[in-house]
């Protein structure tokens, strides 16, 4: 009986601790999600891909938007660093029509309104047929 309840809380506290890490993208082709050098962050372009399912938001781009950015944001935690710590982005779309929905779901990442600098361009086509892509580079001020 003594060993069934340290089991369980070997369970109940493994769980714990598992919900209490942050779920990273994973790599769709041999790059890295992130690389830290000389406290310079790059993060790999990040397409709307759900850690925790690996599924691939489609039809709604804002809700991609937002994956990307929550993507983006999880290798920033990871790395002791928030959405300040951007200094520059660039967003791939494949229509430029989505460009307002996209600065829609992007702006309320930046909580100060601190924004970094920024490229948004539209492309032909993107890993998995994403709509959106984004990537960045951070470092600690």
């Amino acid at each position: 009986m003594k060993s069934i309840l340290i089991f369980c809380c070997v369970l109940l506290f493994g769980s714990l601790s598992c919900l209490a890490q942050t779920v990273t993208p994973k790599a769709i082709a041999p790059y890295t999600p992130a690389v830290m050098a000389n406290g310079t962050l790059y993060i790999s372009g990040q397409i709307p891909i759900v850690p925790e399912t690996s599924l691939l938001i489609t039809g709604d781009i804002s809700k991609a938007t937002e994956q990307c950015m929550n993507n983006i944001g999880a290798l920033l935690k990871q790395n002791n660093m928030d959405f300040e710590d951007l200094v520059m982005v660039n967003i791939y779309m494949t229509n430029m029509d989505n460009y307002k929905a996209i600065n829609d779901a992007y702006a309320p990442f930046f909580k100060n309104k601190k924004f970094p600098a920024r490229a948004a361009v539209q492309v032909g086509r993107l890993p998995k047929d994403a709509e959106v892509e984004i990537s960045g580079i951070a470092t600690k001020h």
